[in-house]
């Protein structure tokens, strides 16, 4: 089923500096996106990974899940990865890596068609846009060519401050982008909010930015990872909500 969107192609619509989209068809190429999550979230962030294999970011998820990364076939390494749990990957290892941050009760409706998305990373020599949006070209026709309709996953916010800005940016964007209230998730180790400041002017990450210009929600609360030091705001992307321009960049819809 997931075998349309294939590596080494290219299958985003854009090719820039020899970059190319899709999903790994191999255990080496799955094993070189893990140890480019490790570059960046442990070396990188300080993120604290339990792992079996030294350099390598892998989890009990891991093996459900279709690792979507970007190669630069000029360099012949991967610079960019998201990994993909889809709906009967998640009944097989027994829910969404998300639920062991939130409670998703009141998204049960959406699971036949709710992909989750995490991990996402990129090369620190190759952050200028162009990778993320071979991702999401990559994602968008993943979704597509499988009829699913939501979106989900765990957005982070560094931590380095004690999660003043993590607050403050939370505070901000529940007023335009808070999901209705039937689409609400609740975190299970809750920032604690009331005794942190909610007035700075922190600026959003990049990937928050994107995910909210094109017509994501903030299902509720922020949850503290301590494993990753971060506050992670809960996503969700209702497919038909993407704005209009990110659909005809991204999806090619003509409307």
């Amino acid at each position: 089923m997931l075998q349309h969107l294939q590596p080494r192609q290219q299958t985003a619509a854009r090719k820039t500096r020899n970059l190319h989209v899709g999903l790994a068809s191999s255990e080496t190429e799955i094993l070189e996106a893990q140890k480019l999550r490790y570059r960046v979230f442990a070396e990188e962030m300080g993120a604290r990974l339990p792992t079996r294999s030294p350099g390598v970011d892998r989890d009990l998820y891991d093996p459900f899940c279709e690792h979507l990364i970007v190669r630069d076939e000029d360099a012949g390494r991967i610079v960019g990865t998201y990994r993909i749990l889809s709906p009967s990957a998640a009944r097989r290892v027994g829910g969404y890596y998300s639920e062991n941050e939130f409670d998703l009760t009141r998204l049960q409706h959406l699971r036949g068609q709710l992909v989750e998305i995490g991990r996402s990373c990129i090369d620190a020599d190759y952050r200028s846009g162009a990778v993320i949006a071979l991702l999401w070209s990559g994602l968008a026709r993943y979704m597509q060519e499988n009829g699913y309709e939501y979106l989900i996953g765990c957005a982070s916010v560094s931590m380095a401050d004690g999660g003043h800005a993590a607050a403050s940016l939370y505070n901000r964007l529940r007023e335009k982008h808070l999901a209705p209230l039937e689409y609400h998730v609740f975190p299970r180790c809750p920032l604690p909010l009331s005794s942190l400041r909610g007035d700075l002017d922190a600026e959003a990450p990049p990937l928050i930015k994107g995910y909210l210009r094109a017509g994501a929600w903030v299902c509720g609360e922020p949850a503290w990872d301590p494993d990753f030091n971060t506050a992670d705001l809960p996503i969700l992307m209702p497919i038909g909500r993407v704005d209009g321009r990110y659909a005809r960049h991204f999806m090619g819809r003509k409307d």
